[in-house]
């Protein structure tokens, strides 16, 4: 890229909170641009929810993403700048997902003959009746659609939705599903139901790479995007502090007017001309100097998340299954869902070894957050030693670590909530809060580069743009045919 030396742009002084997909993408997209940037990142690398991890075993040395991630978008913009980062390093990846229930794997998205083979033809015939039923219901007589068990039972069928839907939806949330908003649905599953499943799977053109069969990986790890991103902007001048957070935020007459921050440990004062902030949006709420009126604090006190503990497995062994990531429904099996990295990039494991990432879904008051790290791992290993997949002799190490505020839990309350909050926020003229805690959205690492390029789209042009309607399309977030041009 040129200098910023002659560049025409007016200086401006923008400060960011977060250095997750949305932060950097925001200071990306105004990098060309003769801006003084600066951005705080709480922990000690960048990335966020997005980030790769590194654990070094004497001189071996082992990858693994927060959870597994694959790049997908219909944006073509966003594989352009993935690709121009990562050159060579930005990888097709076969894609291969399965479903564990009831003793039995399931390969996603479902392949009719499979499936009728493991449920067989008196289940298979139950869950026929049970959509037929279901569509006379709601779709011929009107039967509103409340909350998120409605939505499955009225486009799949409650026995379907009960077979690998509403059970793993409740282990995801900890909710009951008809306490779950249907927007989860619609995010997740939009355009989805029960005819598309089956003849998408039965009648797709195989000729046609799809964002099914194949996605695109950063060879070395999801992180590595970011950590690219993040080296061309300091190296174009600007500043990512690490260890670093706001302590209070100061608003005057519609603007955020000053920011006071521990910056690696030292007091520092910021006075930027606009704010942009990715941290949680109740978080923010409550540094805001002077406080939100009662009415928004008590609202964002009633949005609810769901936290995260992570168990990563190092193994003496070659491979474990050939799956990405492999899905586990069934409540008696404590963990959601494993991932496999080795079967993102080989570069993820040492030659001859591979890893498992193992996620639990719950909360901080949950029994499941206060156990040890022991317990953590004999509870893991005693499931993974009945299901095969691997024994306790294949295991070199392992390490546990905690995330809180990873999901926003979409309750049937949400949307009120969070409409009051969003009022009060879109009157800061100087201010964008975007990506996945920024705006309670849950949305893929896609759509927060979206937001924070928007977000960069409207400081230069200082117009209010509104990212809302990012992600918001009506298409099945898994269709779309794969960019061979990136």
């Amino acid at each position: 890229m040129d200098s910023n030396k002659n560049t025409p742009y007016p200086q401006k002084n923008i400060l960011i909170l977060g250095a997750g997909p949305a932060g950097l993408a925001c200071a990306y997209g105004l990098m060309p641009k003769a801006y003084k940037i600066t951005i705080l990142e709480k922990e000690n690398e960048v990335g966020g929810f997005a980030k790769t991890l590194e654990f070094k075993e004497d001189d071996l040395t082992f990858k693994t993403d927060i959870g597994p991630h694959r790049f997908f978008s219909q944006n073509k913009k966003l594989y352009q700048i993935a690709q121009d980062l990562l050159g060579t390093d930005w990888i097709d990846v076969n894609r291969q997902t399965r479903q564990y229930i009831d003793g039995k794997y399931y390969d996603y998205p479902i392949k009719p003959l499979q499936a009728l083979k493991n449920i067989g033809l008196i289940k298979a015939v139950v869950i026929i009746f049970s959509y037929l039923r279901s569509f006379i219901i709601y779709k011929s007589l009107g039967r509103p659609i409340n909350n998120f068990q409605d939505y499955i039972a009225a486009n799949f069928g409650l026995a379907l939705g009960r077979f690998n839907m509403l059970n793993y939806t409740e282990k995801i949330w900890g909710i009951p599903c008809s306490r779950l908003h249907a927007d989860w649905a619609k995010q997740r599953i939009k355009g989805l139901n029960f005819i598309t499943a089956i003849s998408d799977s039965l009648f797709k053109r195989k000729k046609t790479k799809t964002l099914i069969d194949i996605f695109k990986y950063p060879r070395l790890g999801n992180g590595q995007l970011y950590k690219k991103m993040a080296a061309q902007i300091i190296d174009r001048g600007n500043e990512i502090n690490f260890a670093s957070q706001p302590l209070e935020i100061f608003h005057s007459q519609n603007r955020i007017t000053k920011i006071i921050t521990d910056v690696n440990g030292l007091m520092q004062e910021f006075n930027p001309e606009y704010l942009v902030s990715s941290i949680p949006i109740d978080q923010f709420l409550s540094i805001l100097n002077p406080l939100p009126p009662p009415e928004i604090l008590a609202a964002a006190a009633k949005l609810k998340w769901r936290d995260q503990i992570y168990l990563f497995i190092t193994l003496n062994k070659n491979q474990v299954t050939d799956d990405n990531w492999i899905y586990f429904p069934n409540q008696n099996i404590p963990f959601a869902r494993i991932s496999e990295m080795k079967n993102f990039s080989q570069a993820m494991s040492p030659e001859g070894k591979t890893s498992l990432f193992i996620e639990f879904f719950t909360n901080q008051a949950e029994t499941l957050w206060q156990s040890s790290d022991q317990d953590l791992f004999n509870l893991a290993l005693n499931h993974l030693e009945k299901i095969g997949l691997i024994t306790a002799k294949d295991v070199r190490n392992y390490y546990v670590f905690k995330k809180q505020k990873v999901y926003p839990v979409y309750d049937l309350n949400y949307p009120a909530n969070l409409k009051i909050i969003k009022s009060y926020l879109n009157q800061l003229e100087n201010f964008y809060y975007i990506g996945r805690p920024g705006r309670f959205q849950y949305n893929n690492q896609d759509h927060s580069l979206e937001m924070g390029l928007l977000a960069a789209q409207g400081i230069e042009t200082d117009k209010k743009l509104n990212p809302d309607q990012i992600g918001n399309s009506d298409e099945y977030f898994e269709n779309g045919k794969l960019n061979n041009n990136s």
